[in-house]
């Protein structure tokens, strides 16, 4: 079973989120998506997190009419910093060593890598489908990849055959892919609701209506 990730706060979750994993799901085959809420991201203010409740009462309405779209809790049972490094040991445990796991993230977050929790192991655990932003097609390169990385573990890698893909020596690949990219952010759609902005056609209907009846992100968390 090939099983992707897409990890993050979904605070909250939008359109750009969905597109990503859709088309990732599509260009690899992908049997399906978890989309895997933190409980409280390494790299953020946590301050600005809404609770878990209704980040995950969100993502249930955005994804329903998907049925390769799942929603894990792992993190959130965990608790604490969320550490990508202890939710893939987590899901080799529970999908069996014979499922491949590729974990979906921007190119932004790829190039910072070296500052996560034993980064050196997450090649040995997953591929990567790399995301690149709008406007940096010079991106999708494998050149580009190995150049981001961190300069202890970059011998560790090799070019693929596909142009804009590298190789771990543990077989694991990471793929950089050019997706349908909507620049849409959590905390823009947060600041639009904030100043009585629409937020309309950048999220589902049913999660913008689920935060103007709960009243969300009317006041600065």
């Amino acid at each position: 079973m090939k099983i992707g990730i897409l990890g993050g706060t979904f605070n909250p979750v939008h359109f750009g989120h969905l597109r990503i994993a859709e088309e990732a799901r599509t260009d690899f085959d992908l049997d399906k998506v978890l989309f895997i809420p933190c409980h409280i991201p390494p790299h953020k203010n946590h301050r600005q997190v809404l609770a878990p409740q209704p980040r995950v009462e969100m993502l249930k309405l955005a994804i329903k009419d998907n049925p390769f779209f799942e929603i894990s809790d792992i993190e959130l049972n965990r608790k604490g910093k969320s550490y990508l490094i202890e939710t893939l040991h987590e899901l080799i445990v529970l999908h069996g060593s014979s499922a491949e796991l590729f974990f979906i993230m921007g190119s932004d977050s790829f190039i910072e890598i070296g500052a996560w929790r034993e980064y050196q192991k997450l090649f040995y655990l997953t591929n990567f489908i790399v995301v690149t932003r709008p406007g940096f097609a010079e991106e999708l390169s494998g050149h580009f990849a190995l150049n981001s990385l961190p300069v202890d573990i970059s011998d560790d890698f090799c070019y693929d055959s596909q142009p804009c893909s590298i190789l771990h020596s543990s077989g694991f690949k990471t793929h950089l892919v050019k997706t349908t990219l909507l620049e849409i952010s959590s905390t823009d759609l947060r600041q639009k609701v904030l100043k009585g902005k629409s937020i309309k056609y950048l999220i589902p209907c049913e999660v913008e209506k689920f935060i103007k009846e709960t009243e969300l992100y009317k006041t600065k968390i």
